[in-house]
């Protein structure tokens, strides 16, 4: 197949060219390539890599009605993502054991129009599962380090995480965290979205992401903190690779595109966790991301009924 004359973006620029594909893969980028049978005129159009977005929630099966991986995937698709690692919460049953695994797979396989592939669940109770998670074909395991806010996907504590991450090592899979300790974070002060900001502070994430990288470090698990929303929390994750910890880190357009300032007019629809943060920590993670040390950014796509953010209490 050839996609003929559009603007290709490559690493050294935009050029007019044609790009032909065999078996799937990139063969060559080259204007006025010969003809192939399937041709598609992209006169006009930009050419891009496909995005893969590490980290969303498809809510399929068991919450599709909150979005389902066909109104998911046609988005991801529509925005030039190829392929998507669907996060084992929000789906119900979450995926915490090799049945919902293939109830997900099935869930996902009928309605998707990109590729997929899903992480699976770590959770008090499920340690003896995590073999026949691996055998089935997840891509890591995911913790909550803080409660999830869904019911049947409980936070991981200490010990849980400790020993997880030991059998994850024991699998060759990564583990990644949703980094708030528990114990750091406040009571609201109040019902608007800026009290429920202020109860969720860079602490708390700071504090659980250097209690994940302890037990990587004395686990010899790969650790990955997901949607880290502070520079500081990038930090950690550097130094700790420099001590030769298996740490990697994401973070999110909304951390990089937003601040506090911009959650004024937005009130609860902004509300995540962790929290939007101030102009200047949004400053400082675009350094870190142009200095190279954050491995890739996600979306964190996680739908919900708009009844879940409506009205004035966030």
């Amino acid at each position: 197949m050839i996609v003929r004359g559009g603007t290709v973006v490559t690493p050294e620029g935009e050029r007019q060219a044609d790009v032909r594909v065999e078996g799937g893969a990139i063969a060559e980028v080259a204007p006025g390539l010969d003809e192939e049978p399937v041709e598609i005129d992209a006169a006009g159009l930009w050419v891009f890599p496909g995005a893969v977005d590490a980290h969303v929630h498809f809510n399929d099966p068991g919450r599709a009605d909150w979005e389902g991986g066909a109104s998911g995937s046609r988005a991801l698709a529509a925005g030039g993502g190829t392929c998507f690692v669907d996060m084992p919460l929000n789906a119900h049953p979450p995926t915490c054991d090799a049945g919902a695994f293939r109830a997900k797979v099935a869930a996902l396989g009928a309605s998707s129009v990109a590729d997929f592939a899903l992480w699976g669940g770590l959770v008090p109770g499920n340690l003896d599962r995590l073999g026949e998670l691996a055998a089935a074909g997840v891509v890591g395991f995911k913790a909550f380090m803080s409660p999830s806010g869904i019911d049947d996907f409980e936070a991981a504590d200490r010990e849980t995480l400790r020993a997880g991450m030991a059998r994850a090592a024991e699998l060759g899979l990564p583990v990644a965290v949703h980094a708030e300790s528990p114990a750091r974070l406040l009571p609201a002060a109040g019902t608007g979205w800026l009290d429920w900001a202020r109860s969720r502070p860079v602490e708390a994430e700071l504090a659980a992401i250097e209690e994940a990288l302890a037990l990587a470090g004395e686990t010899g698990c790969s650790v990955h903190v997901v949607h880290v929303s502070s520079a500081r929390g990038v930090e950690l994750v550097t130094a700790a690779r420099a001590r030769g910890v298996d740490a990697t880190c994401e973070t999110c357009p909304h951390y990089l595109l937003l601040c506090e300032d911009d959650l004024e007019g937005l009130g609860p629809l902004g509300k995540c966790a962790p929290p939007i943060r101030t102009a200047a920590e949004r400053d400082a993670l675009w350094d870190e991301l142009r200095a190279g040390r954050i491995d890739f950014v996600a979306s964190d796509h996680s739908p919900a009924p708009p009844s879940m953010k409506q009205g004035d209490d966030a």
